[in-house]
């Protein structure tokens, strides 16, 4: 990741700056939640940027699912560091982002 990141907060809103508010913010979230996500399709895109689509799994730490389904993360680079990501929004939610979890960012 480029020192100054620009990566979404998927969790609580909003976006977090530069590598050390990522780490942060993912420690937040470990912390709290058990999030998996499996890739399943990549494309690169007319800008350059990598769009991946992924399935998506959360689970709170007593393992009730919060979120499922298929949001598409797109990465831009600056050489071969991530400067941005962004979510867009899921094809299908199993709740909405009031339940809790946040699934879409606007850049």
């Amino acid at each position: 990741m480029t020192p100054e990141v620009r990566w979404p907060n998927g969790w609580e809103g909003g976006h977090v700056h530069g590598r050390e508010q990522v780490a942060a913010y993912w420690r937040r979230q470990w912390d709290e939640l058990e999030p998996s996500v499996t890739p399943t399709a990549f494309t690169t895109e007319a800008d350059d940027r990598i769009a991946v689509a992924v399935h998506q799994v959360v689970k709170d730490k007593a393992g009730t699912v919060l979120a499922d389904h298929t949001v598409t993360q797109v990465y831009r680079f600056a050489g071969e560091l991530i400067a941005e990501m962004t979510i867009r929004e899921p094809s299908s939610v199993g709740l909405p982002a009031s339940a809790g979890l946040n699934t879409a960012s606007d850049p």
